[in-house]
């Protein structure tokens, strides 16, 4: 009934996969688990030793976006859940409430995004603070714009629908959960949101991850410059679309050169403001529209 589909890079997953391996088998349900090691230098996972589970390599890296599709086209059942190597989920029921929420005719069902209330370290605060603003979302939320906010760490869809979507995408790198949430509109898939969150595990240093956000602009823009990407409820892409119609893009690029250290003094500190980053974001991608 169900393929768990794990891509994972240089991460140990083993507390993950004995987990949710026991939540399925405890559920009753047809099940495998396929994790792809895409182009890890060392392969840690390939000693779990579970039932219906096996581990797949490749040699060098693919990316996300190719990833998935590999592990699709492996897949055997007609239900996809998708996870993140750097998750762990939040309840005991998780794999039971997915189970259960197949039966509501929907084509995919986002469980949602969650955070430890412990502040990391200085240099890592900015993704956790970040994570607990604009992911942590209850599903009440989510629901009530299904297409804005897309997280694909965590996510079930009927294999169908997602090769449908999925073989649409082309490219590698950070910042394609946008364009999925697009083709997820322009296709009128029918999707939930509960709440059925993981926990993130994996905080980037906040230099870091402001990297991550630069390319995941610069991902935007490539869309949005090809007309690749048109139907979509992303309003960073929504307000750019703005600036550029009133010929104010020059001047935020101009405003990202001038501000740039300042905003990224406040953001790689341990109290940095969401606002400096939405900002630095919006300017960043008026910036690199301009080279």
């Amino acid at each position: 009934m169900i393929s768990v589909l794990i891509p994972t890079y240089n991460y140990d997953i083993s507390a993950l996969v004995q987990m949710v391996h026991k939540q399925l088998k405890s559920s009753y349900v047809d099940f495998e688990i396929i994790i792809l090691e895409d182009g890890s230098s060392t392969h840690i996972n390939t000693n779990l030793n579970l039932t219906n589970t096996q581990v797949l390599i490749n040699k060098t890296n693919i990316g996300r976006v190719s990833a998935r599709q590999f592990l699709a086209n492996k897949a055997q059942y007609n239900w996809l859940l998708f996870l993140d190597a750097d998750v762990l989920p939040k309840k005991n029921s998780f794999i039971h409430d997915y189970v259960l929420q197949t039966k509501l005719g929907y084509d995919a069902i986002f469980g949602g995004f969650a955070y430890y209330k412990d502040k990391p370290k200085k240099n890592y605060v900015l993704r956790w603070k970040y994570g607990k603003t604009k992911e942590q979302v209850p599903s009440k939320i989510r629901n009530n714009n299904p297409y804005k906010v897309i997280i694909s760490a965590n996510y079930l869809i009927k294999k169908s629908v997602f090769k449908t979507i999925n073989t649409k995408m082309n490219g590698k790198g950070y910042g394609y959960d946008n364009y999925f949430g697009a083709l997820l509109k322009l296709n009128r898939v029918k999707i939930l949101h509960t709440d059925n969150e993981v926990y993130h595990l994996g905080i980037e240093k906040s230099s870091d991850y402001l990297k991550k956000k630069e390319q995941a602009a610069e991902t935007l823009i490539n869309l949005y410059n090809s007309n690749t990407i048109t139907s979509h409820s992303n309003d960073l892409l929504l307000f750019y679309t703005k600036l550029k119609q009133y010929h104010l893009t020059t001047i935020f690029s101009n405003l990202y050169k001038l501000l740039k250290p300042i905003m990224r003094f406040n953001l790689t500190s341990d109290k940095p403001l969401i606002e400096v980053l939405q900002f630095y974001k919006i300017s960043y991608m008026c910036y690199t529209s301009k080279k």
